[in-house]
């Protein structure tokens, strides 16, 4: 991405401060980087009170080594670059100190030009950049098992990874979204032995997912009181890894239940796949995945089993085969990390993975990094370090603890319902006239309900679980969910649908042909300057695997067009941004509407949530 360029005039001039006002001390003490521009560049901070300026630079960290103090240092330079910047080509930046900072402020005519015509030119094309032009991220996320239905406990990881995969896009990187079902393991056992217990009344092809779900349930009701049932299930599983057709049938009809719901979910969610695989996938890679890890001397057999020592205190060997023969998760997991590998030689590789499975990974790579070193495979032909894991906190229900096996779950339909129908309740009271006298019961299926309901229910539950940064424990609480007061997602949708209904009332079509300095006054100034930082913080999303940077910026450049809009005269009179007999007064401002519009859309779109135009 290309480098903020009054950020870089006010580096270099700060650069050219030190040595102008250092000169002696330059030859012995300029040597060191943190004199220099790019570092300078690098290290440049939003003051936290933004009256203050666009940038800031802390010079703390010179004061031991030339010997003058915070303010007075700060002083000096700050006075010395706002001479160079003058003498320059008629900079828009000048320079003032506080304290220990050099602040930079941009002047707003200059600035409101610059970004509002790059913004309304370019659309929704705002922000985007070809930095990721063939680098390769392959993110996995959701990843639900089948056999079960689609629990509140995989929604983080499928809209954080979404998320992911619509900002990587944004920058240009080419993505490969892949849910990996787990469709294999000794559960598939139990659901074979429950089935021809309980459920054989029933052709498979005529179950639901829900029924599915109860058999499973009762499997291990059952299995408490009569433990011969776990025996049942471990050689139910054996056929199964023994491709007895039987087995084999029972499992593919629990998988195409299983498949048909996800896909459904997934589309009321928005969510899309380049790939769909599972770990039965990985059966056929796991036996060749072994064998290297054995020619290269790294595996060794412990109580029977064949295991990887990762030489490491702080992790358990890795367990390749059980003493029956038997493969595990990890197996699977290390024969996928290569064989996505060898398809796609990635960039990066993201694991998008509740934090409770940071030892599991933290295994996996460790033995993928000592694999490529006995091998000794080039560094820059390595995947190791280029796999991550994306770690998420819990979401948390009250004081309710999920238990798939006691039936303890939250199905995310469920939720999904219950936010929509809110959502058209609401907005109902509202806007009575939006839904046309739509009438709905509980028996209405969720695809069945008004697309803006849909569109803020479901946005609204999105939103609950990108709030906060991803790694951060989150409590679910309906009425936060679906407030329209800040902070959350129907108060974006809000405030997105609030700016379209101003240019729908203004009819005409946007130009920049105005008098920039029309926009006078520190709200809109507050709004240029939270339009100019959008690049950069989808760069700062990308960078820290962090939806939370965009759901923070959306926030704050709603919040500041609200305070804009509601803005009042010294009579306590709200200013109206469409002015009769001012054009150019009013184009002003509305091209100032549109921009927020834009970026506010296109955030949301972000995080995989819809922008309604009315609500």
């Amino acid at each position: 991405m290309a480098k903020d360029k009054y950020k870089l005039e006010f580096a270099k001039a700060i650069e050219v401060s030190f040595k102008e006002l250092f000169a002696e001390e330059y030859r012995t003490q300029f040597d060191s980087g943190i004199f220099r521009e790019e570092f300078i560049y690098k290290n440049l901070e939003k003051p936290k009170d933004p009256t203050k300026g666009r940038f800031a630079f802390p010079i703390f960290r010179y004061v031991k080594q030339l010997g003058v103090k915070p303010e007075q240092l700060a002083e000096n330079i700050a006075k010395e670059s706002k001479k160079i910047l003058e003498n320059g080509t008629g900079s828009a930046v000048t320079t003032s100190s506080q304290g220990g900072f050099i602040n930079a402020k941009i002047d707003i005519v200059s600035f409101a030009s610059e970004t509002i015509k790059e913004l309304i030119s370019l659309g929704s094309k705002y922000g985007s950049s070809s930095e990721g032009k063939d680098k390769t991220i392959l993110i996995e996320y959701s990843s639900p098992n089948i056999a079960k239905p689609f629990g509140v406990g995989h929604l983080r990881s499928t809209v954080i990874g979404n998320a992911l995969k619509l900002i990587f896009n944004k920058l240009g990187y080419p993505t490969e979204g892949i849910n990996f079902l787990g469709d294999w393991g000794t559960q598939f056992g139990k659901m074979i032995v429950a089935y021809r217990k309980w459920g054989e009344n029933k052709p498979v092809e005529d179950l639901n997912i829900k029924e599915l779900l109860d058999l499973y349930v009762k499997f291990h009701l059952e299995a408490d009181k009569d433990d011969s049932l776990n025996k049942d299930a471990r050689e139910a599983f054996k056929k199964l890894e023994q491709s007895v057709e039987s087995e084999i049938e029972l499992w593919k009809q629990f998988k195409d239940i299983s498949v048909k719901e996800f896909t459904r979910i997934y589309k009321i969610l928005g969510v899309v796949y380049d790939e769909t695989t599972s770990e039965s996938f990985l059966n056929k890679e796991m036996e060749s995945a072994i064998e290297r890890f054995e020619r290269a001397n790294l595996t060794t057999i412990s109580d029977g089993a064949l295991i990887v020592d990762l030489n490491d205190d702080r992790l358990p060997p890795v367990l390749l085969r059980k003493s029956d023969g038997a493969t595990l998760y990890a197996t699977r997991d290390l024969a996928g990390l290569i064989y996505r590998w060898d398809r796609y030689k990635f960039s990066e590789s993201l694991y998008v993975v509740g934090s409770a499975q940071a030892d599991h990974f933290n295994q996996a790579f460790k033995a993928i990094e000592l694999l490529e070193e006995a091998e000794n495979i080039h560094v820059d032909e390595r995947m190791s370090g280029r796999v991550k894991h994306i770690q998420f906190g819990w979401v948390r229900f009250g004081d309710m603890h999920f238990s798939t096996r006691k039936g303890n779950v939250i199905l995310l339909e469920e939720l999904l319902q219950k936010a929509v129908t809110l959502a058209m309740e609401i907005i109902s009271d509202k806007n009575p006239d939006l839904f046309d006298g739509s009438k709905i019961s509980e028996d209405t299926p969720l695809e069945n309900l008004p697309q803006i309901a849909q569109d803020i229910g479901v946005g609204a539950v999105i939103f609950s679980q990108l709030w906060a940064k991803r790694q951060t424990d989150i409590q679910f609480d309906w009425d936060t969910v679906l407030s329209f007061d800040g902070g959350t997602g129907p108060y974006l949708q809000y405030s997105h649908a609030r700016l379209s209904s101003l240019l729908r009332k203004f009819g005409n079509d946007i130009t920049t042909e105005f008098d920039f300095e029309l926009l006078n006054n520190k709200e809109e100034e507050r709004l240029v300057e939270l339009l100019a930082d959008y690049p950069a913080v989808i760069q700062h999303a990308a960078k820290d695997y962090e939806p939370f940077f965009v759901v923070r910026y959306l926030l704050k450049i709603a919040t500041a067009f609200n305070t804009f809009y509601q803005r009042k005269t010294a009579d306590f009179k709200i200013i109206k941004i469409i002015v009769e007999g001012n054009e150019e007064l009013t184009m002003a401002r509305m091209s100032l509407v549109k921009a927020v519009q834009i970026v506010l859309k296109d955030g949301l779109n972000l995080l995989g949530i819809k922008a309604p135009e009315e609500m």
